[in-house]
């Protein structure tokens, strides 16, 4: 009997795990890339003796698979999945791939701001704890390659909407919804319900010995929860609270209450600050909680959890002037929260590919507190049209160095410089990380520039 045939799509950290589980597994397996091939999978993939090419798709090759796993940069317009959709030819995520062969428990975030932070934290949280966890989805190690090569008995994983698409079969014991705001709607035929119920698959075939966590005060994921039979027990944070909150604000405290425990902190002892940070902490917090970490685990993890990379992070102050990289805030709603816990007089740099923005989110916390912007991208008309009549300045820059410099002369002692784009980086730089460390490049360069 020869042995089922799975072509794998991309060859990114996403990819090159599913290939790798799938040889692992005794399936033939061909991965072709249209892009180039960073030498560590190359590296990865010739040593697992799995065959692949780069540069295009052999289209007669990927129409042989029985299954293909596509990686979730791919749009299903692009000619290959138009292609193998005309096939009929079953089409999964390297997620949904990795389920079949685990029986962990899943720790599954996903929401269109605040994700990562609460991966991050959820996993920080349960390590302390000391259980044997992995890290997978859109941070630390693809999930199928840690299922071919390591036993993880509880996984958390930041799941993008592009992941979500393409799981059928795979479960969330623990589902967590942050929010739903307007993002990658060009990969949703610009229609916000399609996006909505690409979000709304995290709780996909859960049962009641299930949990999923969510934003009480969404109002999206509110009007969504009308239209849905939710099999899980719910979890629902809120700012205030409310009769179904199970973690809330009440007064300085964030509290935690659930079925089997009752947690109190003080809002200024958690280690991330802001109202955004608050609801990525409850998150957190009730995700332990279900799965029965002790109170004190939760409160010191809580306590001393180091920030997200690219995510408000402070970089240096110079001249009295605090520089901020907030890099990953690739939507609209990302660059509200960073404006909303903004105290101090703030030089905005925004700008990059815009993914349909609507600019009205942010446009009362710029009249209040944004004294300057600088628009960072290859066309900034879409920007300028809207925000030049409401700072007192706005300039232009094509490059990250010039757009440090000019936030620079735009800012007074005591102001912040925030970047914080409210769009993807693919216009100027690779990725938003990319983009991130040539912000914090430059502004340690100014540093050493005025030494």
């Amino acid at each position: 009997m020869t042995a089922k045939r799975i072509v794998v799509l991309g060859a990114g950290e996403s990819g090159t795990g599913a290939a790798i589980l799938a040889k692992v597994k005794g399936f033939d397996v061909w991965l072709s890339d249209m892009g180039k091939i960073a030498p560590k999978y190359k590296e990865k993939l010739d040593q697992y003796n799995i065959e692949w090419e780069e540069g295009q798709h052999t289209e007669e090759k990927v129409l042989m698979a029985d299954e293909v796993i596509k990686s979730p940069g791919i749009p299903d317009n692009a000619p290959i999945m138009l292609k193998v959709a005309s096939k009929n030819i079953p089409v999964i995520s390297e997620i949904e791939f990795a389920g079949r062969y685990t029986d962990a428990k899943m720790v599954c975030i996903t929401g269109s701001n605040g994700k990562t932070t609460t991966t991050m934290l959820t996993y920080h949280i349960l390590c302390e704890a000391g259980l044997n966890v992995g890290l997978a989805g859109n941070v630390g190690k693809s999930l199928a390659y840690q299922v071919a090569t390591e036993k993880h008995d509880v996984y958390v994983i930041e799941l993008s909407s592009f992941q979500l698409d393409n799981m059928y079969e795979f479960k969330a014991n623990i589902a967590v919804l942050m929010n739903i705001t307007p993002d990658h709607l060009d990969r949703y035929d610009y229609k916000m319900e399609n996006y909505i119920a690409a979000k709304f698959r995290i709780i996909r075939n859960q049962t009641e010995q299930d949990s999923f966590i969510f934003w009480e005060d969404d109002p999206i994921i509110a009007e969504q929860l009308k239209n849905l039979k939710i099999e899980a027990k719910i979890y629902p944070f809120s700012a205030n609270h409310s009769s179904d909150a199970m973690a809330y604000l009440e007064g300085g405290e964030l509290v935690i209450n659930t079925d089997s425990q009752h947690i109190e902190m003080n809002r200024e002892e958690l280690a991330l600050q802001g109202l955004h940070n608050m609801f990525n902490s409850m998150a957190a917090g009730l995700s332990a909680s279900i799965l029965d970490i002790k109170k004190d685990v939760i409160r010191q993890a809580l306590e001393d959890f180091e920030a997200v990379e690219h995510r408000l992070e402070y970089v240096e102050t110079i001249d009295g002037v605090r520089y901020i990289n907030d890099s990953k805030a690739t939507n609209v709603n990302s660059c509200w929260y960073a404006l909303e816990s903004m105290k101090a007089p703030t030089v905005l740099i925004l700008g990059g590919k815009d993914k349909g923005n609507d600019y009205t989110e942010i446009e009362q916390f710029v009249k209040e507190k944004v004294k300057a912007i600088v628009c960072l991208g290859v066309d900034n008309t879409k920007l300028h049209n809207f925000f030049d009549d409401k700072v007192d300045a706005i300039a232009d820059a094509s490059s990250m160095q010039e757009a440090v410099e000019k936030a620079r002369s735009l800012a007074s002692t005591g102001d912040v410089v925030l970047l914080s784009p409210c769009c993807a980086s693919f216009d100027l730089f690779k990725s938003y990380e990319d983009r991130g460390k040539q912000f914090k490049e430059q502004v340690r360069e100014l540093k050493n520039s005025t030494l």
